[in-house]
């Protein structure tokens, strides 16, 4: 048997020790492997070192380096991930609904376990413990394919994981991490029919399309973000600015940074001079032809300014990048109508003074997160008092924006009788 296929089959036996497992064991067996985390730390910097080095060296750019990065402060929000996971509701057998037929039969709606799940992901390491506590909580074996740049940081986390779990009594062989890098381990895991239950890609373009385009099992996709902020006037342009900024400077290289900047034709004049000022020196702006001279209008370029024109491509793009599109619009409805066009259904966001115009936009738009007056790097499990995330997804199944325990959930009906046959 092909040793990842084995490696299939022992996670579904894992699986089905873990889904009878109580609420008490599965948090003691996450302690453990917080600890064995928190123990392993100066371990899992070195390998994270090497892994940097390794994509420095390569050409990587530097905001998708800092994707990859660990450091002690985000070891620490690791463990406070797999803690805050512990706090959540065990969300396996809960009734979410019952109800009794005039035969006299209850029917009951109740939470059980997914099964088993595999996520292939890229770069970012913290997805190997995120992705492991959610699907522990739930009862899933999950089933890790990270990319080769994260290889060394992802061996460490995960050989930390497996140790905790089985000190602290858990099941360690309900976590897998892929051993090798090889295109026909994803094949085989997309094919996986009756061993692997769902499959999440989390990265960008092109991994999401390939999962999609080639899965013979269910496929979640997760969060390619062309995410957009619309901007009207009469809104104060100083805080609108902090809130571009904040979301594009951040972090640049998540799917919730924001990529292309709408800008009503009468907010120009106020908001281009002070958004130039605020990103010389930090972040590209590609301009369209007036916001491009909304930016000059006041006299001079600000020092270290990177101001390029827009072009078409730059509509779609996901930059992952110190670089923001900006194009002017006229109306709401324009706003609008470029988004549903060019988004990704990921986040979006509009900064106005008029109720009705926001209103209007989270009805209109079409997206998982819809934001007033606020940034959108707030499209995060953690943020959403998840405690971790599986993703965003920009489906509209079951799971839609930040995936956390629910994702991983699925139902069973539970029916009750007293003798009765269907006549």
């Amino acid at each position: 048997m092909n040793t990842l296929e084995a490696v299939f089959d022992s996670l579904r036996a894992a699986h089905v020790e873990l889904a009878l497992h109580n609420r008490q064991k599965k948090d003691a067996a996450l302690a453990g492997a917080m600890a064995a985390i928190d123990a392993d730390r100066a371990a899992i910097l070195a390998a994270n070192s090497a892994d940097v080095e390794r994509a420095r060296s390569g050409g990587m750019k530097e905001a998708l380096v800092d994707r990859l990065l660990l450091s002690g402060k985000r070891i620490d929000d690791i463990i406070e991930g797999i803690a805050a996971v512990i706090r959540l509701d065990d969300p396996i057998g809960k009734v979410k609904a019952g109800w009794t037929l005039p035969n006299g039969l209850l029917v009951e709606q109740i939470t059980v376990p997914l099964g088993v799940a595999a996520i292939i992901y890229e770069s970012r390491p913290n997805v190997t413990a995120d992705a492991f506590s959610l699907a522990y909580k739930a009862g899933c074996a999950i089933l890790l394919r990270g990319s080769s740049a994260a290889r060394e940081s992802n061996r460490a986390l995960a050989e930390a994981i497996t140790r905790g779990l089985g000190e602290a009594g858990g099941v360690p062989g309900a976590v897998a991490l892929t051993g090798s890098e090889s295109r026909d381990e994803v094949d085989l895991i997309l094919n996986a029919r009756g061993r692997i239950d769902v499959v999440l890609p989390r990265g960008g373009r092109d991994l999401i399309r390939r999962v999609a385009d080639n899965a013979r099992i269910p496929v979640i996709e997760t969060g390619e973000g062309n995410c957009h902020i619309y901007v009207e006037p009469g809104v104060r342009m100083d805080q609108a600015v902090e809130i571009i900024a904040n979301a594009k400077l951040q972090k640049p290289g998540a799917c919730n940074a924001v990529e292309t900047l709408l800008v009503r034709r009468d907010a120009l004049s106020a908001l281009m001079p002070l958004l130039a000022e605020h990103l010389a020196g930090k972040a590209e702006l590609r301009c369209d032809g007036p916001s491009k001279a909304a930016v000059s209008a006041s006299g001079g370029l600000p020092a270290g300014l990177v101001l390029k024109d827009a072009v078409e491509e730059d509509w779609p793009a996901e930059f992952l990048d110190y670089i923001l599109a900006v194009k002017t619009v006229d109306s709401l409805d324009e706003a609008i109508n470029h988004i549903n066009r060019y988004g990704t259904r990921h986040s979006e966001a509009i900064l106005t003074n008029d109720l009705r115009a926001a209103e209007e936009f989270c009805r209109r738009v079409d997206a998982a997160c819809v934001y007033t007056n606020t940034s959108t790097r707030f499209t995060d499990g953690g943020e959403f008092g998840f405690g971790a995330e599986l993703g965003i997804s920009t489906q509209k199944f079951h799971a839609r924006g930040p995936m956390g325990l629910e994702a991983l959930t699925t139902i069973k009906y539970r029916i009750s009788g007293s003798g009765q046959i269907r006549q």
